[in-house]
């Protein structure tokens, strides 16, 4: 075919694709309504992973998973709007890592709040200020999240789902070149660089603020100072980026969760999040961790952390493969029960790997 009719038939095409997405914005518009009258949140983790998994089985080579997900991101984030809107909280200021993943999971459509700190996420959640919020649990290099770990066991907003956002660090200044007396970053940012830091800023302070936006934030009003930032962050604050990849492991990226208030149906591919603490006595945790692998299930993560107000005392959180609705899971919970303190369920979701 020429070039001008393949044009011709790629108008066709786009007017079809016009026609269409107006038929499911109606649509989307009606299920909302539906939803209201009904009470049910607008956000369906488990309804969205299943369509995502089910239209990437339907390519046939022409397109990647990756650019279906980008284009339906953004048809699901206009449904939503369709319905009522969604709420979405997010570590901020503006151009964070936390940011990025908010906005590449639910969409640029979609109303993302900037919350100072993890612990305000929690609290806008519970509070019903917004529908979802998204924090950082781990990541690749430097391991939890501390400040999410410790909000997670005063708060009892729900997981359901989770991000993997790659991280690729860089340093941000107001000039191409000259001196750097002073570098904000996260702690996070800054203990996935450090080696890089060490060999090429030895000489600069490196100060610990809230959030990577929130160090190019400051970077963008003194002079001399610079951050450690997404490249994304220095459209944002009017930053130049003076060295990119910084980050001390190419594969480096971080884990989010998702929080709600409702729980997620299963998926068949779902991960369910505990945590609980143990009695002091000899094997507890052996004896714990083999109930869940007695019964089959897959362990994928296991951390611990000091219980608050005890001395030498820690709570675990586990990541297991599988939905909590499983009877196996269930009965495998019971025993578990016996076994532990302060057992929680912090949610089931769909796995994104």
């Amino acid at each position: 075919m020429k070039l001008s009719s393949l044009r011709r038939r790629v108008d066709q095409l786009d007017d079809q694709l016009v026609r269409l997405l107006e038929q499911r914005a109606g649509i989307a518009h009606e299920i909302g309504r539906q939803k209201l009258e009904s009470g049910q949140a607008i956000f369906a983790p488990a309804r969205e992973a299943a369509l995502f998994r089910r239209l990437s089985a339907r390519l046939k080579g022409k397109m990647d998973g990756a650019s279906l997900r980008a284009i339906y991101r953004e048809i699901l984030a206009t449904g939503r709007q369709s319905q009522g809107g969604m709420r979405v909280a997010y570590l901020g200021p503006a151009a964070s890592y936390c940011h990025q993943a908010a906005r590449e999971r639910f969409g640029v459509g979609t109303d993302l709040v900037p919350c100072p700190t993890i612990a305000e996420i929690f609290s806008a959640v519970e509070r019903g200020e917004v529908e979802v919020g998204v924090v950082p649990i781990e990541n690749s290099n430097e391991g939890a999240v501390g400040a999410t770990q410790e909000a997670l066991l005063s708060c009892h907003a729900t997981v359901c789902g989770e991000i993997y956002l790659p991280i690729r660090h860089a340093i941000l200044s107001r000039t191409k070149s000259g001196p750097i007396r002073v570098l904000y970053s996260h702690p996070q940012a800054l203990a996935q660089c450090r080696h890089w830091l060490a060999l090429h800023l030895s000489e600069t302070k490196l100060v610990e603020v809230a959030s990577t936006a929130e160090g190019a934030r400051r970077a963008s009003l003194e002079k001399g100072a610079a951050a450690l930032a997404s490249p994304w962050a220095a459209q944002i604050y009017r930053l130049v980026v003076r060295h990119r990849n910084v980050q001390d492991n190419a594969e480096n990226s971080t884990r989010f969760y998702i929080l709600g208030q409702e729980p997620t149906p299963a998926t068949g591919k779902d991960k369910t999040s505990l945590l609980f603490s143990l009695p002091h006595r000899a094997g507890a945790l052996h004896r714990a961790l083999g109930v869940l692998a007695g019964k089959g299930l897959n362990l994928l993560r296991v951390e611990s952390r000091p219980a608050p107000g005890k001395s030498w005392e820690y709570v675990f959180f586990v990541d297991v493969r599988g939905h909590v609705d499983r009877p196996d899971f269930r009965r495998a919970l019971r025993r578990l029960e016996r076994q532990t303190q302060d057992l929680r369920i912090l949610g089931s979701y769909p796995e994104e790997r």
